[in-house]
């Protein structure tokens, strides 16, 4: 005896399996690559034809010629795009604080003679814990310390930072910011051309 109900499952089964899982995905990535590559090829910065990084996904700077991005909690090593998360640390816990604390020391040893206050950006994980860019204000308390450091006049550090200032989402979400894989990048061009 024939099942009624088999039939039109199995067929539904097959025609939705075809749609969702080979149809859809073929058109949603034809059209994105279309129209979008960039974005859909992972947003990679290159660099004489190899993937330097993406625009997307934080890389940690500490020497102090460069500009230092914002600290990772991504876990088993920092920066790990297969697995965003933030520290999940309560303001007052111990070792948020401790971390913080470090940080800051990190940032007063690359630049001892830099009184400024130290944005809160600098010394935090974003809830990513990947996140490429800083704020304006985490730039330039970095400009000097990079430009003493590379032997560049500070206004042409400062140049490069305004060149590589994001305007706000739409003009008024968020705030200004800064890619730092970017700027680091256009840095490094611009102590090879002075040599």
């Amino acid at each position: 005896m024939k099942d009624p109900i088999l039939r039109p499952a199995l067929t539904l089964f097959v025609v939705l399996s075809l749609v969702t899982g080979l149809a859809y995905p073929l058109v949603v990535t034809g059209v994105a690559q279309t129209l979008f590559p960039h974005a859909a090829n992972g947003s990679l910065i290159m660099e004489n034809g190899k993937p330097v990084g993406s625009e997307l996904i934080g890389q940690g700077f500490t020497d102090p010629g460069h500009f230092w991005t914002r600290p990772s909690a991504t876990a088993p090593m920092p920066y790990n795009a297969a697995n965003s998360a933030g520290s999940n640390l309560a303001p007052t816990a111990p070792a948020l604080v401790d971390a913080v604390k470090a940080r800051i020391e990190a940032l007063h040893t690359a630049d001892p003679g830099n009184a400024a206050p130290v944005p809160v950006d600098l010394v935090t994980a974003s809830a990513s814990g990947l996140d490429p860019h800083i704020s304006r204000a985490a730039a330039d308390y970095q400009l000097a310390r990079v430009a003493r450091v590379r032997g560049l006049p500070v206004e042409q550090v400062k140049a490069l930072v305004d060149q590589h200032t994001e305007g706000r989402v739409l003009g008024f979400l968020g705030e200004p910011r800064v890619n730092v894989l970017a700027l680091n990048l256009a840095l490094e061009h611009a102590t090879m051309t002075r040599k």
